[in-house]
């Protein structure tokens, strides 16, 4: 692993992909163990969570759905704190369990909003599953059941996660340098 340039930014390994792989299964063993029988959907919230969300359905060992949601509250590296719905929810999740699939969760604000938008449309229940977590960057109350690796407030590509839409296909995880 080795630096990376994208635009105007340079970027050093952070994450190696087996790291961010052995968490994934790690995750889908646990939600498919809690899961068992409930018939979930999994909610992936584009465009981060897409590969993400890919191997976690692959590791999953129970029967799944998946579907897409795109929502959007960042503007270069930092977030904007208003939420905007782009693409929104297709599928009837009255009484389904839902699995909320994120890339990230620092500030926790566009999470709180999706999760109230999903709550007006009458599911059993919402469980919030997240590639990585900013603990020390949440700034609202959120019931967070399955988080694959918490990391310090630093802003990361790769994996699925961009700057300026560039960058999602690494297979590490690297940070800014300053």
């Amino acid at each position: 692993m080795e630096n990376i340039q994208i635009k105007d930014k340079r970027f050093t390994p952070f994450i190696k992909e087996e790291t961010i792989l052995k968490e994934v299964k790690r995750v889908a063993t646990e939600i498919s163990r809690d899961m068992a029988g409930k018939d979930p959907l999994f909610l992936s919230v584009l465009n981060g969570s897409f590969i993400f969300a890919s191997d976690l359905m692959r590791n999953l060992t129970i029967p799944a759905e998946i579907s897409f949601v795109k929502y959007s509250s960042y503007s270069g590296i930092s977030s904007t704190g208003k939420m905007k719905e782009l693409v929104g929810l297709n599928t009837d999740i009255t009484n389904r369990t839902v699995v909320i699939v994120e890339d990230i969760i620092d500030t926790g604000f566009t999470m709180k909003s999706l999760v109230e938008t999903l709550k007006a449309k009458n599911p059993k229940e919402i469980n919030i599953c997240t590639l990585l977590l900013k603990p020390d960057k949440l700034e609202v109350s959120l019931d967070i059941k399955y988080v694959a690796i918490r990391i310090p407030n630093e802003f990361i590509v790769g994996y699925g996660l961009d700057y300026e839409e560039l960058g999602r296909n690494y297979r590490d995880i690297y940070t800014i340098v300053d």
